[in-house]
């Protein structure tokens, strides 16, 4: 059975507060902190330090933390995998980062939940870091990210290729080109990602290589939703730089124009990424053949 002890010790790292801990997990205080002791007793370790009105975790605390939950994750999968069993259905929970949110990715695996009776997916939308995360805590089954993935203790397969692209309102005199160059978006309002984001470290990246500061450009807003990006840009408060894939249903209805930037090559992987003992590989195969069949 779940130990009750590690969902103690995930409240109070998340909410860095016994007594708020308490009240959402509907236990006394005392029965938190007990919870707490009992771990750092039975492992010999603290787990935190209290620094003023804050709980500090210690190194020790954050390698228990990370297995903790992992262990609550690989429960919660054991008893949906016995729920489903006993149902003859199936769940996956599948992550997908915000630029995979905004193309045909999500319709894909609606179309494969469609042609499997049973087959129920659940999607988390996070950045690339926090998935990996969540891969290696068993909370998610697979992730669709993009770049090459480096780390080994992970399997992928290639879904496809993209690059990132100029996109403007159809009515900007820059749209009546084929291409557009560094100069001309210099002269434009930009309306770009985060910088936390795999776009803009890419886009950011490339500049460097020729000697450019993303300071150079006049970036008036900054946005994480893909979505509100390209409404912005449809209304022509601006320009932005982009994956061409979330921009399929745009460049159909000419709502958008869609340019490669001149000098600039801005191509990367988008991946399936799985732990090794992933063992549904018929999965992945009619997932990436959906894909083919939705995008050609």
């Amino acid at each position: 059975m779940e130990d009750s002890k590690f969902i103690t010790l995930l409240t109070v790292s998340e909410l860095k507060n016994y007594t708020l801990a308490a009240k959402k997990l509907n236990l006394t205080q005392p029965a938190v902190s007990q919870h707490i002791r009992q771990l750092e007793n039975e492992l010999n370790i603290k787990i935190f330090n209290r620094v003023g009105n804050d709980l500090k975790i210690t190194p020790e605390g954050s390698i228990l933390i990370k297995y903790a939950r992992r262990i609550t994750s690989l429960y919660k999968e054991l008893e949906t995998k016995l729920s489903d069993e006993k149902k003859h259905a199936r769940t996956l929970t599948i992550g997908i980062t915000h630029t995979a949110e905004s193309n045909i990715v999500a319709e894909v695996l609606a179309e494969f939940c469609s042609r499997n009776k049973g087959t129920k997916i659940k999607i988390v939308s996070d950045s690339i870091k926090n998935l990996y995360d969540k891969l290696s805590t068993y909370e998610i089954d697979l992730a669709v990210v993009e770049g090459k993935v480096t780390e080994k203790k992970y399997s992928s397969v290639l879904l496809d290729t993209d690059s990132l692209v100029a996109v403007m309102s159809a009515n900007n005199p820059l749209a009546k080109n084929k291409i557009v160059n560094v100069n001309d978006l210099k002269r434009e309002k930009m309306i770009l990602r985060s910088k936390q984001s795999g776009t803009r470290s890419l886009f950011v990246s490339q500049l460097g290589n020729m000697n450019i500061s993303i300071d150079e450009f006049n970036v008036i807003l900054e946005i994480d939703n893909i979505a509100t990006i390209k409404d912005l840009v449809q209304k022509g408060a601006g320009v932005s730089v982009l994956p061409k894939s979330v921009c399929f249903s745009e460049m159909k209805n000419h709502s958008l124009a869609i340019l490669p930037i001149e000098n600039m090559t801005m191509i990367r992987e988008m991946n399936i990424v799985f732990m090794d003992d992933f063992v549904s590989h018929s999965t992945l195969d009619e997932i990436l053949s959906i894909y083919r069949e939705l995008t050609i």
